[in-house]
């Protein structure tokens, strides 16, 4: 029988003096349990203030929360940190205490705090400097009810700053955030990755490259992520500024450490601003997240940065275009960085732009290779599912076999449908619970869309639509972005800071890898498109039924020959769509033989 843990104890008081001198004079006149815990025992706090709209923040932990709150405000007087802002504004201040709280405890609850706070819309800014989480101690068991109950009992008080957790582990902040707590193997990569830097600053090395591959879901984005947060907070200990100047670009630079992180993928770059905005980054050292091509346009190689992170290099270009001129955004980035760290899986390379060659690709591998700079990530972190589910995906996106169904296991489902409309209803079921509320419908690339130009008027409803025909009856969805259209000026606005995945109305559209590829879904409904059948027993991924220019056109390879790659890249793009899901699948095949053989594959 699962032991019964107590409840937390909470105490919300203005955030000046004399509010916390009345609160310690009432603790000390109370007596009894709840004095010794909340002014004996460890505790965590919450300051907190408005700005305008939104909230900033800053979380703690201390032995003594009278004396460390005392200490803030002696700070406030003559600081212009986030001290001050508790002289400034109204602020408010949570005082939170349990009866099983140590050391390491309060560490670990701190850390979840700052994790959810920062992943909250109405959070402008948290103002803490780093985490702290801790391993193994007693009773690290009760960490998930304890904080539970803390959560619970902070929402009651106040929604906005406290939303639902369902909530917050949706968000795609929260996802990407670096104040996850890592697992053994990420810990593992990330002091290598640090170990390389640090060496590379000492003896003025350039050009180094750390190649980190990973399939879907293994856990790259929060492991870059992390370390790029990490060197900027090991820059900013005490002992590590060079001097006390009021310019702190100037400032930073003399510490040593510049770092850009860098991924070509519209959506996810705006979920890394708006974290570097939320940690402060942004306001302290500039722009610090950018797309390939305006990083390669910032920087030369005779004044290298230090570290360049790059998020999904697999889409990074191997050839130019009309906003790039170059050849290859890889090289280009590592000639104007001391380090550079990738984060790549070949298996999600989806149009002829960002196709490797094998030569080319083998190169930077064995680049890093050599120098001991290659790591592999191979634990999948994001789909509840066993080893069976696993196999069944790479038997069908990678080697073309459709094998038996597993059954459900693990907190993961794959389900099969005969129509969409069916599969629809069921998404939308998903998506109406707290729960399960991030769940979508996303297909292949195998219906007309323009971002440049409207469909013709004369089509229904005048958006770009994926429409499946079946008997006389006909299914037709929005593209991903089209109901955009419908909204007003603030709703635009709103918008803008959330992915595809998180805003309500697009449980109305279908998306495709432009806008799911990096993100999860609770739940995805995954429609194959005519891109995708069955023959002979086998899958056959059918570039000729694809409306993606970039992954089906000719591609002029380094020996000026041109080639089509459309097969392997809707093979990827398959794959892409079938590792959304972190509970589970719904599928629904355009193609009758597919659709067919998927039917008896779960019999």
């Amino acid at each position: 029988m699962k032991k019964t843990v107590a409840e937390p104890i909470i105490e919300k008081i203005d955030d000046n003096v004399n509010a916390l001198d009345q609160f310690g004079t009432a603790m000390t006149s109370t007596g009894g349990k709840t004095r010794k815990i909340l002014l004996d025992f460890p505790t965590v706090y919450i300051h907190n203030w408005k700005d305008s709209d939104d909230y900033e923040v800053y979380v703690g932990e201390s032995n003594d929360i009278i004396k460390r709150t005392k200490q803030h405000y002696d700070a406030a007087i003559d600081s212009r940190n986030w001290q001050h802002e508790l002289i400034e504004k109204k602020a408010v201040l949570y005082i939170i205490g349990h009866e099983h709280f140590n050391k390491s405890m309060t560490l670990d609850i701190e850390n979840r705090l700052m994790h959810y706070i920062m992943s909250v819309d109405k959070v402008k800014h948290v103002c803490n400097l780093r985490d702290n989480p801790q391993t193994s101690y007693y009773p690290v068991e009760e960490l998930d009810d304890i904080f539970r109950k803390i959560w619970n009992r902070l929402r009651r008080d106040n929604k906005e700053l406290f939303p639902s957790e369902a909530e917050i582990k949706d968000s795609a902040i929260y996802k990407a955030s670096p104040l996850h707590k890592l697992t053994k193997e990420q810990v593992k990569a990330r002091d290598l990755i640090i170990e390389k830097v640090h060496e590379a600053m000492k003896y003025n090395e350039k050009n180094q490259l750390i190649f980190v591959e990973g399939e879907a879901g293994t856990g790259k984005t929060v492991l870059n992520s992390s370390t790029f947060y990490e060197l900027y907070c090991q820059a900013e200990e005490p002992g590590n500024r060079t001097d006390d100047s009021d310019d702190l670009a100037d400032n930073h630079a003399k510490r040593g450490i510049r770092c850009s992180l860098i991924v070509n993928h519209d959506e996810q770059l705006t979920v890394y601003e708006q974290i570097a905005d939320k940690l402060g980054l942004t306001e302290k050292y500039g722009e610090v997240v950018c797309k390939p091509t305006r990083f390669i346009n910032l920087h030369t190689p005779d004044d290298p940065i230090d570290v360049a992170f790059v998020d999904e290099a697999h889409l990074l270009l191997t050839q130019g275009k009309q906003s790039y001129r170059g050849k290859n955004q890889l090289q280009d980035i590592i000639d104007r960085a001391r380090v550079t760290v990738v984060m790549f899986d070949e298996n999600q390379i989806l149009t002829t732009e960002q196709y490797w060659e094998a030569k080319s690709l083998e190169k930077y591998r064995n680049m890093a290779k050599k120098v001991n700079n290659y790591i592999v990530l191979d634990e999948q972190l994001r789909m509840r599912a066993d080893k069976a589910t696993n196999d069944w995906i790479d038997s069908f996106t990678k080697q073309g076999v459709l094998k038996k169904i597993p059954k459900p296991a693990g907190g993961y489902s794959i389900r099969i449908f005969d129509d969409p409309w069916l599969m629809e209803d069921e998404i939308k079921k998903r998506a109406e619970s707290a729960d399960t509320s991030l769940s979508r419908l996303i297909a292949t690339y195998d219906w007309d869309y323009s971002s440049k130009r409207r469909p013709d008027k004369r089509l229904e409803e005048y958006y770009w639509c994926v429409c499946i025909k079946k008997k006389n009856k006909k299914w037709t969805k929005p593209w991903n972005r089209e109901l955009v259209q419908e909204l007003n000026k603030e709703e635009k606005k709103e918008t803008k800071k959330l992915s595809w995945a998180e805003q309500k109305k697009t449980v109305e559209e279908v998306g495709s890898t432009f806008t799911i590829q990096g993100f999860d879904l609770n739940y995805a409904g995954v429609i194959l498109g005519p891109s995708v059948k069955y023959r002979n027993g086998r899958i056959i991924y059918d570039p000729s039924e694809s409306r993606n220019e970039k992954a089906t056109r000719y591609r002029t390879l380094s020996d000026g020959t041109k080639q089509k790659f459309g097969e392997s890249l809707v093979k990827h793009e398959v794959r892409v769509l079938m590792t959304r899901g972190v509970n589970g699948m719904y599928i629904y095949a355009c193609d009758d033989e597919l659709r067919e053989a998927l039917k008896k594959a779960t019999m």
